[in-house]
């Protein structure tokens, strides 16, 4: 099931496998919908201290924010189908960054900046998914300073089950949600935004 050779980019290849898509996680979706609402995006007199701000007009406020609530509903949905087996949106992620690779093991360094989560944040959902028996952490043989994340086989296996719904799931909310000339241009508009926010980009902690 070696994905990496792949382009999950285009919603007729069927190879569009495991991954979500890049969704981004939102803790709590709900608390977002209550506070999309009363966002302080609205224009304000300018201080005279700060020179005035180029607020966002009506229309690119409420772009802005169904985006916004748009990815938290999205993720949310996601999570969801995903806890019929026993997993959250970022464990499989992880799981699926695991199998793409040559030996199904990552260092965890490496990991963490793959699934944009903190190293902190890394080592806990690994012990918690290594307890579940679905990765295992291992030393690097040539620095014994660095730990992998290796994909044992109950992690791929459950990966594997997990798969085929999950993907559906994504077809359905997304994919046939948004059609595919709306789908090509969030690919084309989401590629401008990575290139926009690159040159900020920091490490995980």
């Amino acid at each position: 099931m070696h994905t990496s050779d792949r382009e999950p980019s285009d919603p007729s290849d069927e190879t569009f496998n495991y991954y979500s898509g890049g969704c981004f996680i939102v803790p709590d979706a709900r608390a977002l919908d209550a506070k999309v609402e009363i966002m302080s995006i609205a224009p304000r007199p300018a201080s005279a201290a700060s020179p005035a701000a180029r607020w966002l007009t009506p229309d690119q406020q409420r772009v802005w924010r169904t985006y916004l609530l748009g990815v938290a509903r999205l993720d949310e949905y996601l999570d969801a189908d995903l806890r019929k087996h026993g997993l959250d949106l970022g464990e499989y992620e992880i799981l699926v960054c695991l199998e793409e690779v040559e030996g199904r093991q990552l260092r965890m360094s490496e990991l963490a900046d793959r699934v944009h989560q903190s190293r902190s944040r890394l080592t806990h959902t690994i012990a918690r998914m290594e307890r579940a028996g679905l990765v295992e952490r291992l030393t690097c043989p040539t620095d014994r300073r660095g730990v992998w994340a290796h994909l044992t086989e109950a992690g791929y296996e459950l990966l594997s089950a997990a798969a085929p719904g999950h993907v559906a799931a994504v077809r359905h909310a997304f994919l046939e949600a948004v059609g595919e000339e709306d789908f090509a241009a969030i690919g084309r508009a989401f590629t401008a935004v990575l290139e926009a926010t690159e040159e900020n980009r920091q490490d995980p902690a």
